[in-house]
C-alpha cells in the first residue's frame, strides 16, 4: 500500500507579544532614581512613603524589594508572554513500483559510453537505476531480474539502502540465458499484489518499469498475456528498450571468466512489443540507445509519477500571563501588608500617623 503518514514536527519557543513591556522596564530605573532624589514622600505605589522611614525595623527593607519584584513581574505579564509550539503536519502518499531488469547475455554488448569509457548495457543501467531509487524515498520499490527465467531479487520495500545494495549484485549469467519478457512482467505484477489497494477492481498507486534489450524467446507467459493481466488490474507499465539494433561488440570469456576478446553479434530490441505493452497499460515507451537517453528515460518516468508533498503548519500557544500577574499581585499585596504590620515602635507609629 502506498505510504500514508502524518508527521508532527514541534519547534517551541517563548515569546513576548506586547512592546509595552520594554518601555515599562526602561521606566523602572527612572522611578527608582526619582524616589532616591525626592524632597518629600511621594506615593508611587501603596504605602511607599512608609517603606523607608527611619523608625522602621529591619523588615522595612522587604516592602521595597517585594514591590520592585512585583512591578517587574506585572510588566512582564503586560507583555503577554506565550509558550509557542510550531507544528508541521505532512501527509505522504507514495507509489508501489517494481523494476523489472533484463540481465540476459545480450546485456553484455558494449554499445554504451560514459566519460570516454565503453560500457556494456548492464553497467550503463546499474547507476541509473540506483539514482532512480534515491530520488523516490517515499515509495516502496521492488526489483525483478529476468533472462531465461524471472526471479525476485527484492520484494517491495522501504529499505532503499538495502535495495541499492541488491542492484550492485546484478550480474549477467546469474540466470540461464534467454529473454523471458512475459515472465519478467508477470512476476512484477505478482509482487504488486502484496498489500494491494484497489478501487473498482483497479490497483491504485502502482506501476512497473520494464527494461530489456531483446526479443521474448522464453518463459511461460507471452508478453501479450502479461500485458492483458496488467491492463485488467489497471497497472501502467513503462517500458525501456536498451541498446542498439544491429551488430555490436560483445566480449568473449573462457570457462574461468577471463576475457578472451570481442566478437560482433547481431542484437535486436522488439520495440513494437514494448510499445504495445506501454500503450495498452497506460504507460510510456522509451528508446535508450546510449547512456544519456537511458538516464533521460528514467528521469521522465520519475517526473511523470512523482507526488509533490505539501506540509500544513500551525501554531499552538499557551498563555503565560497568569504565571507573572498572580505572583506580582501577591508580592505587591505582601509589601503593603508588611508596611501596615504592627512591627514598628510607638514613635514610628506616631510619625506615620502625623506624616506631612
Amino acid at each position: 500500500m502506498p505510504l500514508a503518514t502524518s508527521t508532527l514536527s514541534p519547534f517551541s519557543n517563548f515569546t513576548l507579544h506586547s512592546p509595552l513591556w520594554l518601555l515599562l522596564l526602561a521606566v523602572l530605573p527612572l522611578v527608582w532614581w526619582l524616589r532616591a532624589h525626592r524632597g518629600s514622600d511621594v506615593l508611587v505605589v501603596p504605602f511607599a512613603g512608609a517603606w523607608q522611614r527611619s523608625g522602621h525595623v529591619v523588615l522595612s527593607r522587604w516592602p521595597m524589594a517585594l514591590a520592585w519584584t512585583a512591578l517587574v513581574l506585572l510588566v512582564v505579564a503586560l507583555a503577554r508572554p506565550q509558550f509557542v509550539q510550531q507544528r508541521q503536519e505532512e501527509r505522504k502518499e507514495g507509489y508501489d513500483l517494481v523494476l523489472a531488469i533484463d540481465i540476459s547475455g545480450s546485456m553484455q554488448s558494449e554499445d554504451y559510453e560514459r566519460g570516454g569509457e565503453r560500457l556494456n548495457r548492464l553497467e550503463a543501467v546499474r547507476p541509473v537505476v540506483d539514482a532512480f531509487i534515491q530520488r523516490r524515498p517515499n515509495d516502496r520499490i521492488g526489483l525483478i531480474v529476468f533472462a531465461g527465467r524471472a526471479y525476485t531479487l527484492s520484494p517491495l520495500t522501504f529499505d532503499h539502502e538495502w535495495l541499492r545494495r541488491q542492484t550492485e549484485r546484478l550480474r549477467i549469467g546469474l540466470i540461464e540465458d534467454g529473454t523471458a519478457i512475459g515472465d519478467g512482467l508477470g512476476v512484477a505484477l505478482t509482487r504488486l499484489e502484496q498489500a494491494k489497494r484497489e478501487q473498482a477492481g483497479k490497483r491504485l498507486g502502482a506501476f512497473v518499469v520494464l527494461l530489456t534489450d531483446g526479443v521474448n524467446n522464453k518463459g511461460a507467459l507471452t508478453p501479450a498475456q502479461s500485458t492483458a493481466i496488467a491492463k485488467g488490474r489497471g497497472i501502467p507499465v513503462y517500458t525501456i528498450g536498451a541498446g542498439r539494433t544491429g551488430y555490436v561488440r560483445v566480449p568473449v570469456f573462457d570457462n574461468e571468466g577471463r576475457k578472451l576478446g570481442y566478437d560482433r553479434q547481431w542484437t535486436e530490441t522488439d520495440e513494437r512489443t514494448l510499445q504495445t505493452i506501454a500503450r495498452d497499460t497506460g504507460g510510456e515507451f522509451y528508446r535508450a540507445t546510449d547512456s544519456t537517453t537511458i538516464e533521460n528515460a528514467f528521469a521522465a518516468i520519475d517526473r511523470a509519477l512523482k507526488i509533490e508533498f505539501q506540509a500544513k503548519s500551525y501554531l499552538l500557544t499557551d498563555e503565560l500571563f497568569a504565571w507573572f500577574a498572580v505572583p506580582g499581585s501577591l508580592l505587591l499585596a505582601a509589601a503593603a501588608l508588611i508596611v501596615r504590620w504592627p512591627y514598628r515602635t510607638g514613635s514610628d507609629k506616631y510619625q506615620v500617623g502625623n506624616a506631612k
